[in-house]
């Protein structure tokens, strides 16, 4: 299957109070270490309000996901489930997950 030029794709706003588990998953692939200042596009709402949000890019969709204090809340609590999920040793290494974690 042919990818989709730019121009094709769906184009998405997410906000913090309906953003979904499966784009704060693909958000944090595109931004694994948080988004910095340079990262964020500003635009005005139909409304004239100033929006800040930061692009991502799927095969399929362009997102553009509005950051505010709670969005940023909410990417850190998530990035913070996923690492609680990564086993550390005693002496503080990560750990890879035994064949019994598997299960």
């Amino acid at each position: 299957m042919k990818p989709l030029k730019s121009a094709d794709k769906k184009r998405v706003i997410v906000d913090y109070k309906n953003v979904t588990p499966q784009i704060l998953n693909l958000f944090s692939d595109r931004y694994p270490y948080g988004y910095e200042d340079e990262d964020i596009i500003k635009f005005k709402n139909a409304k004239g309000e100033m929006v800040r949000a930061v692009p991502f890019e799927t095969d399929d969709t362009k997102y553009l996901v509005k950051v505010s204090v709670e969005m940023d809340a909410k990417i850190e609590a998530f990035l913070d489930d996923e690492e609680d999920d990564t086993p550390i040793s005693e002496e503080g290494s990560i750990e890879a997950p035994s064949e019994e974690d598997e299960d």
